[in-house]
């Protein structure tokens, strides 16, 4: 499990070197999003493990923290015996902050 700034999303992401997956609960993503990421909530962990098995490009997990991402890529990892996934550091709180202010903050 790797960490990765909001600043280094957003260029890997733009170069689609990335995909984005969003795990917070729907009524989150609701209040603001990254464009073109992907809604997974965490609670769906069987179709995280196929998404991540199935992405040829670098995978970002997205929460509100960073946290919820934290757990779920630890929890993804062990269980595929893989370390491909990375956790936006600080979350969509980091993103708002560093890359797009005009989202609201919850």
């Amino acid at each position: 499990m790797h960490f990765i700034s909001a600043q280094d999303t957003k260029e890997n992401f733009d170069q689609k070197k990335i995909s984005l997956i969003d795990i917070r609960e729907p009524y989150e993503r609701d209040i603001c999003l990254i464009k073109g990421s992907t809604h997974i909530p965490m609670c769906e962990v069987e179709k995280l493990k196929q998404v991540v098995k199935n992405t040829k490009n670098g995978t970002v997990f997205i929460c509100k923290s960073g946290k919820r991402a934290e757990a779920t890529a630890n929890l993804i990892e062990k269980e595929l015996k893989i370390d491909t996934i990375h956790i936006l550091e600080g979350g969509m709180i980091a993103w708002i902050e560093k890359i797009d202010q005009t989202l609201e903050n919850y």
